[in-house]
């Protein structure tokens, strides 16, 4: 799937121009990431719920892609937002989520999941990077030690103060 997507065209982005392309089962991503990285390219992973899309979220985006060839987004079902943030949440249902994401020129795919965080995810794509936001520290960074054991790296990527959904909509409310 990916070698003959990737090698018809010297860019890989001219080959995924519809954002239902993007969205992928996790059987779909895992052989994704397996045909990618047996073609010598470098998957890299990030995750979040994306709940309300802002600069915060572009700038890792941007980031996460500098880090690889292939950038894998894993947004977590309204389920799992719920469970995380509260019954106030998510604002954007996840097919709207999935759909802003998608648009992004630097995400390459999209992958739901409804557990409370990606574990699972992560063990069944195996990227080569996984890179997560500065909000987080290395050592609480689920899935790092997937990565790492199969010789991948993690990547924490800058925060920009004032740009999270939660104080987003804490300033909606004042």
């Amino acid at each position: 799937m990916f070698a003959d997507r990737y090698l018809k065209t010297a860019s890989y982005h001219a080959t995924s121009t519809t954002v239902t392309d993007k969205l992928k089962s996790l059987d779909e991503i895992a052989t994704v990431a397996a045909d990618a990285r047996k073609y010598g390219k470098t998957v890299v992973f990030t995750n979040g719920c994306f709940d309300i899309l802002h600069r915060g979220h572009v700038h890792l985006l941007r980031q996460a892609k500098a880090e690889g060839d292939i950038l894998i987004v894993a947004i977590n079902s309204d389920q799992s937002v719920t469970t995380i943030k509260g019954d106030s949440r998510p604002v954007l249902p996840e097919i709207d989520r999935v759909e802003l994401i998608s648009a992004m020129e630097m995400v390459d795919y999209v992958v739901i999941f409804n557990d409370p965080d990606p574990y699972k995810l992560i063990a069944a794509i195996k990227p080569g990077v996984l890179a997560k936001g500065g909000d987080w520290s290395a050592d609480k960074i689920i899935g790092a030690d997937i990565v790492e054991q199969t010789g991948g790296r993690v990547a924490v990527i800058p925060y920009l103060k004032g740009f999270s959904t939660s104080e987003i909509i804490e300033r909606m409310r004042n």
